[in-house]
């Protein structure tokens, strides 16, 4: 590799301007958005892969791949420029970047009443970027300050701030992993968040789906400056700078940029139980439906059943779309028993035939698979204790093959989603060749790109399926841009006290990411199964997670269950009940990830910024921006110390309606039921306390609680809540219900009135209403007094 610093001036653009870099190279700078500018480098001139499927700011991109050159999306606004003999600026009111000799980029933003320009970032000046002379390898260098604190990239171990640590992002399949330290993990995110000193923040998102690393100041060079790095072992240096202001901004910046957030249907914010022992198991058909049975008998509410690969076995291997028909002899039969209790079930699929599969062949003549770089055949790989071929998801033949697999082998069996599986793609003959819809791209381009082909296959099988429903697929694998048809998680996590601690901080890096519909094998998916007491955190954990699954491969042969310790079953029943009341609060949070990119579950600075407490190490998160949850993770816990970010109104104890002002730390005993929690002032939160199904609130009751504002003077606060039929595909054509609620606060009065937007009637029993606590003051709804305990038409 040698390093870039020549450069002359060839051509301004409508959006920017064009370089030449070294006589040969092209540098191409465009101005997006009034806080958005991407910088390309064109090795000779040309792209190393002209496409691009995670960029979609339209909400999803070609399925063929978006070409880089499209400027499709982006609002393309007025700049000014000024070109001198060593430099080159170009600037909108709030994003300024500067390109200097040698090659350099220095970016300055501005924010606030004085709007004066304040530096934000500089490449190295000592060498900024670097280029392989025989290869598509390239490095970006920036200086790195020791108050800049770095998040992002999505799925990682360890603290949710990166500084001073090394990364890779290498799809892997890390089943057992360590929460703390394992690295690289399942998905490739390569974005990172970077907050400096003056509380400005900046987004960098390197579109390149090769493997590459990021340094965050684990590495030292006596020639350079404090620096921090990305290198990439292939494709094109192509990378969006975004101006926050604030970290949340830049967050949602980056969804947008992905694609947004797929809507998915009601249920999936239910229980969602697994395990691969009842799959596994010779009578696997038996101990399915009586899962089912049990729900019933421990009084547990459940919505979904993920049904893991045992299924589709032949000895102790997996097959995909093959049925077991000795372990389970009646499919539809056992599907409609899920249905007729009103859960959906989820089936497990790879993307992989082994090379005994019973269709290998069929697959293999249509020329379906990956190819090897040499010979041209179908590319080997390791799988599943055998060799396989990976299906290749570029080629529009396995499209087809697969839409029309998801439909014959699981739709129509009653079986209505898909659980998209070991898509990490571990093919390591880096010039295997994909079909590239024509065009073939080695898959060292775009291995992360498989399993959002894949995922997008099978969701257009569902939409196909069943037109007028929202469709549900989960993924573990992918790439930015996944978030636009699945819900994700952390993956193969390992049973112990360390996956529950920092499994918080691997969702939240994952959220701040663009991946917002996240979580964890609940229980640990690898090794013993739990003992009582970290199983019962685990579940306490879980239920504020909008992936609420608890799933298993005990090494032990057991099996994680709702009731597999009657001495604690009470306590994991009462958590998963609460998960249930708190529906209403959780559906609304999805919709406004849909509409508004608000991340569901959010580290404690992202709402307060402003206070230097929250951006210390912490077990606590919020659901939402009214639930701060401080989950018991340490064991053997007889209290819980938390600290309430300084949010200027307070917080309520959710269970007491106990009073605390923010900006303190506060120590709260616990015991083996406690779930601390805590709700903003100025809240008023829905309920469904008689929750027994997720899918619909027909006939529910609704209950609004009010969290009033500390003080004796006037206010008034809103809140909303959503409701629509659960999955119908135009809930966002106004066939939905948004309420809009306000509480207007005097020292002797609360008057709460709502008011609807939609054509959906929820078809209510009824709603109640009630303070936190023993308020005095006097409430009316809709400017009449109110009783407590009555039921109001709503």
């Amino acid at each position: 590799m040698y390093q870039l610093k020549n450069w002359i001036f060839k051509s301004q653009t409508e959006t920017g301007v064009i370089l030449e870099v070294e006589g040969r190279h092209h540098l191409h700078i465009d101005v997006l958005e009034e806080r958005m500018i991407r910088v390309q480098l064109l090795k000779d001139g040309v792209y190393r892969l002209d496409r691009s499927w995670c960029v979609a700011p339209k909400g999803d991109a070609p399925i063929e791949g978006r070409k880089r050159t499209s400027l499709e999306g982006f609002a393309c606004p007025a700049f000014e420029s000024q070109l001198e003999d060593d430099s080159i600026t170009l600037s909108t009111h709030h994003l300024c970047v500067t390109i200097n000799k040698p090659l350099g980029l220095v970016w300055h933003g501005r924010e606030g009443v004085d709007e004066q320009w304040q530096q934000i970032a500089q490449d190295r000046p000592t060498g900024a970027y670097m280029l392989g002379r025989k290869d598509h390898a390239h490095s970006h260098f920036l200086r790195r300050d020791a108050s800049d604190r770095f998040f992002g990239l999505g799925e990682k171990a360890g603290e949710l701030e990166r500084s001073g640590r090394r990364y890779e992002m290498r799809n892997l399949d890390a089943m057992g992993y360590d929460a703390g330290a394992t690295d690289p993990l399942y998905k490739h995110i390569p974005f990172t968040i970077t907050r400096l000193a003056n509380g400005l923040a900046y987004g960098l998102f390197y579109d390149n789906l090769s493997p590459c690393w990021f340094d965050l100041g684990n590495e030292l060079d006596n020639y350079h400056q404090p620096y921090r790095s990305y290198r990439a072992q292939d494709g094109d240096l192509d990378y969006y700078f975004t101006l926050g202001p604030s970290i949340a901004d830049v967050t949602k910046a980056h969804t947008r940029l992905t694609g947004g957030t797929a809507f998915l249907p009601r249920w999936s914010l239910g229980y969602s139980g697994s395990t691969m022992s009842y799959t596994d198991a010779d009578n696997a058909q038996e101990q399915l439906q009586g899962f089912v049975k049990l729900l019933e008998k421990h009084d547990i509410p459940c919505d979904s059943f993920q049904l893991s690969s045992g299924y589709t076995s032949i000895g102790p291997k997996r097959y995909v779309f093959n049925w077991n028909t000795a372990k389970v002899p009646d499919a539809k039969g056992m599907s409609k028993c899920f249905a007729d209790a009103g859960i959906e079930l989820i089936a497990n699929i790879k993307p992989c035939l082994l090379q005994d599969h019973p269709r290998y062949s069929e697959a293999d003549a249509l020329g379906l698979y990956v190819q090897d770089s040499d010979t041209g055949v179908a590319e080997r790989s390791v799988f599943w204790d055998d060799e396989g071929s990976h299906l290749d998801f570029t080629n529009p033949a396995t499209q087809s093959w697969w839409r029309a697999n998801v439909k014959t082998a699981l739709l129509d069996y009653g079986i209505n989603s898909t659980w998209n599986d070991n898509n990490e793609y571990e093919i390591w003959d880096r010039q295997a060749r994909c079909n590239g819809f024509g065009d073939p791209i080695e898959i060292d381009l775009i291995r992360p790109v498989q399993p959002l082909l894949m995922t997008r296959a099978s969701t257009e099988a569902q939409k196909d399926f069943a037109p007028e429903k929202r469709p549900y697929l989960i993924s573990r694998s992918g790439c930015p841009g996944i978030q636009r048809y699945a819900q994700t998680w952390s993956g193969d996590n390992r049973t112990n006290w360390k996956s529950l601690k920092y499994n918080i901080p691997m969702g939240l890096g994952m959220s701040l990411s663009g991946l917002y519909n996240v979580g964890h094998d609940v229980g640990g998916f690898a090794g013993p199964r739990p003992e009582p007491e970290l199983f019962v955190r685990w579940v306490q954990n879980g239920i504020f997670h909008p992936r609420f699954t608890i799933h298993s491969w005990n090494d032990d042969a057991t099996v994680n269950e709702a009731w597999m310790f009657p001495q604690v079953t009470n306590h994991i029943r009462n958590a998963i009940k609460l998960r249930y009341s708190l529906l209403p609060y959780l559906y609304t949070l999805l919709y406004k990830s849909v509409v508004d990119d608000e991340p569901m579950i959010r580290p404690t600075f992202l709402d307060h910024d402003h206070d230097a407490q929250c951006f210390e190490p912490t077990d606590d998160f919020f659901l939402g921006r009214d639930l701060l949850v401080a989950n018991v993770v340490e064991e053997g816990a007889t209290s819980r110390r938390v600290y309430l970010p300084d949010n200027g109104v307070g917080y309520y104890d959710f269970w007491t309606g106990s009073y605390y002002k923010g900006g303190q730390h506060t120590t709260i005993p616990v015991t083996i039921e406690s779930i601390p929690l805590f709700v903003r002032a100025g809240t008023v939160l829905p309920l469904s306390p008689e929750a027994k199904r997720s899918a619909s609130v027909k006939g529910q009751t609704r209950q609004l609680v009010i969290y009033p504002m500390p003080g004796a003077g006037s206010c008034e606060y809103t809140a909303h809540v959503y409701d629509d039929k659960g999955d119908n595909v135009d809930a966002m054509d106004g066939e939905h219900r948004l309420t809009t609620l306000t509480v207007t606060q005097t020292a002797s009065t609360l008057d709460l009135r709502w008011a609807h937007k939609g054509r959906f009637n929820p078809a209510l029993a009824g709603c109640e209403i009630s303070t936190c606590n023993d308020d005095s003051r006097l409430l009316s709804v809709l400017n009449r007094p109110y009783d407590s305990g009555t039921l109001l038409p709503f």
